[in-house]
């Protein structure tokens, strides 16, 4: 079968791209063809192990198709971004064409039996409306919801399309509820496909004794993420046993207000910036903790690379940590409450103290804990990772595939 996969950002870079680039291999290696659209900045083409170049068609950014940088799913990107939020009729209007002619040429030249888009937003809108005639599934990835939520203004242009696509795939139950609230689609037109991590790439190390105890965050430097809160509690904690390894990057003030905290942190936080996913398997196997202090996360996957490769983990109680995570060891999970928030992802100023002595707190105990016993019990981890290698994500997406093929199948 003739797959056309379409995302409207860097493919290369958060965990949407990773996503798309596992599918796409696991499409590969079912014997299916694939063909990529994405969203690049001019001059930035990325390397993909997944698909040939010549398999890729891109709008670029920053001076090509437009002169905006890329727009992010989340406001805050680990690269110079727009905001859709900020966009100006106009801009959304070249963006909407930028796309529609790349997605037309990608049909034309390919001549695709399946489109795979991904997120419930302008660019699969836009896709759903040119390719009336075409089997069309696309996958949530909460970041989609928060743009919904957020830009009220562009719910005109999305909210039909996305309800005409023919199924929806969804990380989690909680994720699939919430795109039936929020899009009124019916619940019988979502299919819960959850996420995975390469079990290949991703596997248990062996942990030195500490001290020093190496805690390790991957991801955006944001306060969404909640970077600043875990830098805060670090300080406050005040351990000089602990280092804490920064993986990601960030843009504006918001990554700034990150590196000034680190560096109060002096030789106790190493700033490793972007990170090849090889490169961040390394560094998970050479850690003892991983921390995910968000506001705001949909499947968050990387909680499973982290577990795969030896760490105990410590997250926020969100639905999507809560899924992956609820029923593992206490000795291998903690899962921190979240009081309300203010809007989407941020918590009340007045709530910041206490969640950041919580935070301090669950970290010393969590650094006792490595003290007496560097890793935590593999067979628990197992439990917990086994189901989500990227083979068994690809079936049950597979069998979606089907679901909306026509009744005399692919060519």
């Amino acid at each position: 079968m003739r797959i056309l996969h379409l995302l409207s950002q860097r493919p290369e870079c958060t965990g949407s791209g990773i996503y798309l680039q596992n599918i796409i291999c696991e499409a590969a290696a079912a014997g299916h063809q694939n063909f990529l659209v994405a969203g690049i900045p001019l001059n930035a083409p990325p390397r993909l192990s997944c698909i040939d170049e010549d398999h890729c068609s891109y709008v670029t950014f920053d001076g090509g198709d437009l002169p905006f940088p890329v727009p992010g799913m989340s406001d805050v990107m680990p690269y110079a971004s727009s905001r859709f939020r900020d966009l100006e009729s106009r801009e959304i209007e070249a963006y909407r064409s930028a796309f529609a002619r790349r997605i037309r040429q990608a049909v034309e030249t390919f001549r695709p039996e399946m489109i795979h888009t991904h997120h419930l937003w302008l660019m699969s809108s836009l896709a759903r409306q040119l390719l009336r005639d075409l089997p069309m599934v696309v996958t949530c990835h909460s970041t989609d919801l928060r743009q919904y939520l957020n830009c009220p203004h562009l719910r005109p242009m999305v909210e039909e399309p996305c309800r005409a696509m023919d199924l929806v795939m969804a990380l989690s139950a909680h994720q699939a509820e919430r795109i039936a609230g929020l899009y009124r689609i019916s619940e019988g037109r979502i299919r819960v496909v959850g996420g995975g991590y390469d079990d290949v790439l991703f596997f248990w190390g062996e942990k030195e004794p500490a001290p020093p105890v190496h805690i390790l965050y991957a991801g955006k430097l944001s306060r969404a993420k909640g970077v600043v809160w875990l830098l805060r509690a670090l300080i406050r904690l005040d351990d000089p046993s602990v280092h804490l390894h920064l993986v990601g990057s960030g843009s504006g003030e918001e990554a700034a207000e990150c590196e000034a905290l680190a560096g109060r942190l002096a030789g106790r936080v190493t700033l490793h910036g972007r990170q090849s996913q090889e490169q961040l398997a390394v560094l998970l196997r050479k850690s003892h903790l991983f921390v995910l202090p968000s506001f705001y996360e949909g499947l968050p996957l990387v909680l499973l690379e982290a577990l795969a490769s030896g760490c105990r983990v410590m997250a926020t109680d969100l639905p999507g940590c809560r899924e992956l995570l609820g029923a593992g060891d206490p000795d291998l999970v903690k899962l921190l409450p979240l009081p309300p928030l203010k809007g989407v992802d941020a918590p009340f100023p007045e709530d910041e103290p206490g969640l950041e002595a919580l935070l301090a707190e669950c970290l010393a105990r969590q650094v006792r804990r490595i003290m007496a016993s560097p890793a935590p019990d593999q067979d628990a981890a197992a439990r917990l990772t086994s189901p989500c290698n990227w083979r068994e994500v690809f079936v049950r997406v597979a069998a979606v595939y089907e679901e909306v093929l026509p009744a005399q199948g692919p060519k």
